[in-house]
């Protein structure tokens, strides 16, 4: 399947290839694990908000993120169910993927560099939903 990954126009415009719902499964070596994701613009289409459920075993990890650019650059406030938060500002990822969509990540226990490489994922709707 082939994905139409024609970036948008304004701010949210590299967003744009990633917005609907987004399913992935698979093995890690904390055993098989799924990912639902999805991208939904928001507050009259300025923000973009990130619901994902990461499903290992038997145990649910859930993100809630808003995505946007009240200034100058896109950025994004994430929040999770471990109680965790972080903050971060686009990137240039383009030595992973020519279309890698990048965040610089900045969180109150460490400093990352992150990359959301989902640009291969099948588009599917995640159960019930």
């Amino acid at each position: 399947m082939k994905l139409n990954w024609k970036k948008g126009r304004g701010k949210l415009g590299a967003m744009a290839p990633l917005l609907g719902n987004w399913e992935a499964e698979g093995k890690s070596p904390m055993g098989t694990f799924k990912c639902t994701r999805s991208f939904n613009l928001i507050l009259g289409d300025k923000y973009i908000e990130l619901n994902a459920k990461w499903y290992l075993g038997d145990k649910v990890y859930e993100e809630q993120a808003i995505i946007g650019a009240p200034g100058d650059t896109l950025s994004f406030w994430s929040f999770t169910s471990d109680g965790k938060r972080s903050e971060g500002h686009l990137a240039d990822g383009t030595d992973l993927h020519k279309d890698a969509i990048c965040f610089a990540c900045e969180s109150p226990r460490f400093m990352r560099f992150s990359a959301d490489a989902i640009a291969k994922l099948p588009r599917s709707t995640p159960p019930g939903a």
